[in-house]
């Protein structure tokens, strides 16, 4: 698993790279992410038919999901974007599971059209899909254990996620698919996020294998499949443990002996839906400092901002910091050696300190706060922000029409290939009509209406 001193650069390569490429920029690291998916397909190849279904979501770039499909991943979608994704890659059938929420139609019409394997949120779902598409040969169900199990800060507590069924409904939903004539089922629950805890996570199968056996003693359903979600964390903070995979899966089997193979109910296909411990550590956002301002606070300004990763603005979700020093000459950006106000009787924290923010008018617009760097950011200096190759472009917006950045990935070989261009204002302004807009305001406002009308009237009355 990376961590932190697995950084796949050196300091002049950030330097050459930042030369060469506008920032900022994500940037993936090939190697990492095979490495993460074969450590995790090892850890559960005691589990015929295990897949990890990647989590689109995290990083919905063309390149990543070939590099994942090369090493025996499926998908994971929760949209029809996600879909369309699978699909244009080569991703078939059952290698893709469909786990959506208030799910309009057309996305399950989708999700049956590539024959996914179709995970309900909600027990009304089976007669809605029943009557517009009909049911799936195979259904599968999400579980929400409510108070039976305390989730974490980046999921939420169960009792209060708008994800999943409870007990009573997942019994009377599989009852009314086996009526309809379903005759294949699966299981599926995430109540744990970014974990790095092996017995949480092994926890997840307990439950999950317990509810498999307690369907079975009430329905006569025996699962085909249980989800068990994804979750498997990564160590975003220094000196955090890297958590051991092998225990996990190993963890599992000691579960999956206990209670699937000892109630009769083995084989029973796992599989996991894990994204961020696939690509997390293996992106990187990389941008450049071009302010410098002493107030209360001693602040730091990147040409990245929330609208690159939104993670720390909208969880206050730490992502390590490295400031690589280049001396260089930057047009366009104030002197190295420009002065800066002298704080000292203003200044609200003694240590030294820096906010890292972008340049949206927000003022949650921060990759760190009260944060030690390992050295004082000049402009001109690249602030390489960590494990952010999950959740980080992907959650990419364009208020105060800042346009999305570009990303790369480094190849095994070295090279740097670019995998999505950066976006420009043609790009944010290509869903309006200038011509339209300023042909529709005719001198306007609300009453020009009115204006016009009377206009009208008069002219009328003259003849």
């Amino acid at each position: 698993m990376p961590k932190l001193a697995d950084f796949p650069f050196t300091d002049a390569k950030v330097v050459e790279l930042a030369k060469e490429l506008p920032t900022p920029f994500h940037i993936y690291d090939e190697r990492t992410i095979r490495e993460a998916v074969r450590g995790l397909n090892a850890s559960m190849a005691w589990c015929p038919g295990f897949r990890n279904h990647f989590a689109v979501k995290a990083t919905p770039n063309p390149y990543i999901l070939q590099v994942l499909k090369e090493e025996g991943c499926g998908t994971d979608c929760s949209s029809i974007a996600e879909l369309v994704l699978s699909e244009e890659m080569g991703f078939k059938a059952e290698e893709i599971m469909f786990t959506s929420n208030n799910t309009p139609i057309k996305e399950f019409k989708k999700a049956k059209q590539l024959g996914a394997l179709v995970n309900l949120d909600d027990l009304s779902h089976v007669d809605f899909l029943h009557k517009e598409d009909g049911l799936p040969e195979m259904v599968s169900f999400r579980f929400n254990p409510g108070p039976g199990r305390t989730g974490n800060a980046l999921i939420g507590d169960p009792k209060a996620a708008k994800f999943g069924c409870t007990t009573a409904q997942l019994l009377e939903g599989y009852k009314k698919c086996q009526d309809l004539g379903v005759t294949r089922f699966g299981l599926h629950a995430m109540v744990v996020s970014n974990c790095l805890k092996v017995d949480e996570l092994v926890e997840t199968a307990r439950m999950l294998f317990v509810l498999a056996v307690q369907i079975h003693e009430k329905l006569g359903i025996k699962m085909e499949m249980v989800n068990l979600g994804g979750g498997i964390g990564i160590p975003y903070l220094p000196g955090q443990p890297v958590i051991d995979v092998a225990s996990v899966g190993a963890g599992i089997q000691a579960v999956y002996k206990e209670i699937i193979e000892a109630k009769g109910l083995a084989p029973m296909k796992v599989v996991m839906e894990c994204g961020r411990y696939i690509t997390g550590p293996a992106g990187f956002l990389v941008s450049r400092v071009v302010h410098r301002k002493r107030i209360y606070k001693n602040y730091v300004g990147v040409d990245a901002c929330m609208a690159n990763l939104m993670r720390p603005g909208m969880y206050d979700a730490y992502h390590h910091i490295t400031i690589i020093r280049d001396e260089r000459d930057h047009p366009g950006l104030p002197s190295r050696t420009a002065p800066v106000a002298d704080n000292a009787a203003d200044l609200i924290t003694k240590e030294p300190v820096f906010d890292v923010v972008g340049g949206l008018c927000e003022n949650n617009d921060k990759f760190a706060v009260d944060r030690p760097l390992d050295v004082e950011p000049f402009v001109g200096d690249i602030a390489v922000i960590h494990d952010a190759g999950a959740h980080g472009h992907s959650m990419g917006f364009q208020y105060n029409g800042k346009p999305r950045s570009a990303e790369y990935l480094h190849r095994l070989d070295g090279s740097v290939i670019e995998i999505r261009r950066a976006e420009d204002l043609g790009d944010i302004f290509s869903t309006l009509d200038f011509d339209s807009a300023r042909a529709f305001g005719g001198g306007g406002g609300p009453l020009s209406w009115l204006r016009r009308t009377l206009r009208a009237a008069v002219w009328c009355n003259k003849r």
